[in-house]
This record gives C-alpha cells, sequence and structure tokens, in this order.
C-alpha cells in the first residue's frame, strides 16, 4: 500500500480548507491520537487551523502522548473540512449523534483515513482512505510520502507510536513487511525506538488499587466451550470508579488469553441505560475478532475488535450469543474454512 489513490482528492480539499477537525472516534486508543498529532503538526505546518476533536474523554493511559489535552469535547461550529481517523464505523461517532454535530460534518468535506479495511458505515464522507496496513499511522505515513509532506522528527516520533502500538511492536498477524520497514525508515529519519519504549512502559504503571482490582476482575473471568472462550462482565459502578484510573477492560483481557486452551477473551462493559460493549481479543490462528463483532454491527481487526448493543437486550443473552457465535467461529478455523483462516 505505497499508493493512495484517494491521494489527489484529498490534497485538493486541504488545499481549499483553512480550518480543519481531526475527530477521533468515541474508543480512542494511541493510534488514534497519535495519528490525530500528527496530522496537525503536518497541517498546521502547512499553515492550516487544525482543532483535535473526541466525543469522550481519552483514557488517562493516553497522557504521556505529547499534546492530548489539546483534544477538546465539543465540535467547532465554524470549520471548512474534517478528517475521521482510525474508523470508518457511523456507529462509533455516537457522540456527534447525541449533540447534533454529526450534521456539521456532513455538510462540509470529510476525509476518513483508517486501516481496518472494512466497509465504512459513515456515508457522508466525501473521501474514503481505508486501506488494510496494521495502524492509521502507517496509512498517514504513505499520504505524506506520496504527497510529499514534510515531517519533523516529533511527527515521525508519533507516526511510530501509532505503528508500534497498533502492532504490538511489529509482532501482530497485521503487521506487513511494509510496516517495518517504515519503521526502518522512520529511525533513519530520527526515531529513538528506545525512547519510544520508555514513554511506552510508563503507561504499563499502575495504581495499587488497580492492582488489586486486577485480581479480583480475573476471580470473576468464566471460561467456556472447553476453556476456548474467556468472559469476564465489567458492571456499570466499576467503569464508573476505575475508567478514569486506566480501562477495566484491558486490564486483563491479555491475561485471559494466557489461559490453556483459551483462544478468543472477551470483556463485557455493562452500562447504564441498558448498553452493552465487548472487547475482544484472539490468540494467533484463531482471526475471528473481526466476524463476531460484526456480527453485532461492530468491527476491527481479525485479532482484535469490538462492539456494542443499545437495543436493549439482556447482558445474559448477549453474552450468550457471543459465546455460541464465538464456538462456532473457532470451529470453522478448526475446518479450515478459507474466510476464516486467512
Amino acid at each position: 500500500m505505497n499508493q493512495l489513490a484517494e491521494a489527489s482528492k484529498i490534497k485538493q480539499i486541504l488545499s481549499d480548507a483553512k480550518k480543519i477537525v481531526v475527530v477521533q472516534a468515541d474508543n480512542p486508543d494511541i493510534d488514534s491520537l497519535a495519528s490525530s498529532l500528527a496530522l496537525e503538526a503536518i497541517l498546521e505546518d502547512g499553515g492550516k487551523q487544525v482543532v483535535l476533536y473526541c466525543g469522550v474523554d481519552l483514557p488517562s493511559y493516553l497522557s504521556y502522548l505529547p499534546g492530548g489535552s489539546r483534544v477538546v469535547k465539543d465540535l467547532p461550529k465554524q470549520f471548512d473540512a474534517s478528517i475521521i481517523v482510525d474508523t470508518g464505523s457511523d456507529a462509533l461517532l455516537a457522540q456527534l449523534n447525541k449533540s447534533g454535530a454529526k450534521a456539521w460534518l456532513a455538510s462540509r468535506p470529510s476525509i476518513i483515513l483508517d486501516h481496518h479495511g472494512t466497509e465504512a458505515t459513515i456515508t457522508f464522507a466525501t473521501v474514503t482512505a481505508n486501506y488494510p496496513a496494521v495502524a492509521t499511522g502507517e496509512v498517514i505515513y504513505e499520504l505524506a510520502q506520496q504527497l510529499k509532506w514534510p515531517l519533523s522528527k516529533d511527527t515521525k516520533e508519533l507516526l511510530a507510536m501509532a505503528i508500534l502500538s497498533d502492532s504490538l511492536g511489529l509482532m501482530s498477524q497485521a503487521t506487513s513487511a511494509r510496516s517495518i520497514h517504515i519503521i526502518g525508515e522512520l529511525v533513519e529519519g530520527g526515531v529513538n525506538l528506545a525512547e519510544l519504549e520508555s514513554l511506552r512502559r510508563e503507561t504499563l504503571r499502575r495504581d495499587a488499587e488497580l492492582i488489586h482490582y486486577k485480581g479480583r476482575l480475573l476471580q470473576r473471568v468464566e471460561f467456556h466451550d472447553g476453556g476456548r472462550v474467556a468472559a469476564v462482565a465489567i458492571p456499570w459502578e466499576e467503569i464508573e470508579k476505575y475508567s478514569p484510573l486506566y480501562n477495566p477492560s484491558m486490564l486483563v483481557i491479555d491475561d485471559m488469553r494466557l489461559a490453556k486452551d483459551t483462544n478468543v477473551a472477551i470483556a463485557f462493559k455493562i452500562y447504564q441505560g441498558g448498553k452493552v460493549t465487548a472487547k475482544i481479543r484472539c490468540n494467533f490462528g484463531y482471526p475471528i475478532a473481526a466476524k463476531l463483532a460484526e456480527h453485532f454491527g461492530g468491527g476491527g481487526h481479525p485479532l482484535a475488535s469490538g462492539f456494542k448493543v443499545e437495543d436493549g437486550r439482556a447482558y445474559d443473552d448477549i453474552k450468550q450469543e457471543t459465546i455460541k457465535l464465538a464456538a462456532k467461529l473457532l470451529n470453522e478455523v478448526r475446518r479450515g474454512k478459507p474466510d476464516e483462516a486467512a
């Protein structure tokens, strides 16, 4: 993916715009924030005014990224164009729907820069550049190369953070030879991977309260389908208490995958008002996460995805449906069904 067919259209939209909003989805992560900050730097170097938007508060573990404090929760009323990063899913712009501000995006030129490669459900976008890649940072790097955007050392570091995060340090199944080459080019451009790793490790440090909470969460993990599916439920009271410190799902989901015989780990969150969300992580060789999430209107990667259900169904019903489908998809992988084992 060295050439983006949409590059000339993107260039025209950005050339005509003076004020640009960079939009993250309602589930921000390192890739989305680092990509947003990189775009901010690139566009401001080109003389543009940039506003960074996300409809929810950024998780505290993202605070180590320089510039996260500039992200606002209110979409400005005056802007000329928008760039939506790291998603093509309309469901992940729910806060814009609630505020009625999504119509402002739809009334102006809008660009999607995403790496999931799935069909976008954001229908108002003027240009959609959604290529299978390990991270949105990779798509932005390729676009910058094609449009000859100069990249400062700080911007290169942000793109490296985005790629390293979503690729799990270049060890995920979605990592390609090009992903590795890009990191090499960024290192040649002055990026110090040891420094970035030191910053990343700071995000792994936890308050003592979280260490104790993690232990309680792990005690609640359930194993289904002969241990192949691990699941845990996080009620609203715990979401409210611990989310400002760290995402409760991310505290345990990787540990859940380490259980013998487990292929898929699912962390459910149960919100007030009946909303249920799920974060899905699969072990290598069992790439069912995207299929599982798409069944519920979500999406993501073969090994990492998520979904939310807001139709009022009971949590127990959603959990049982999820586990049943996960078992079915795992059986298809075991039988070597091409579309699941790829």
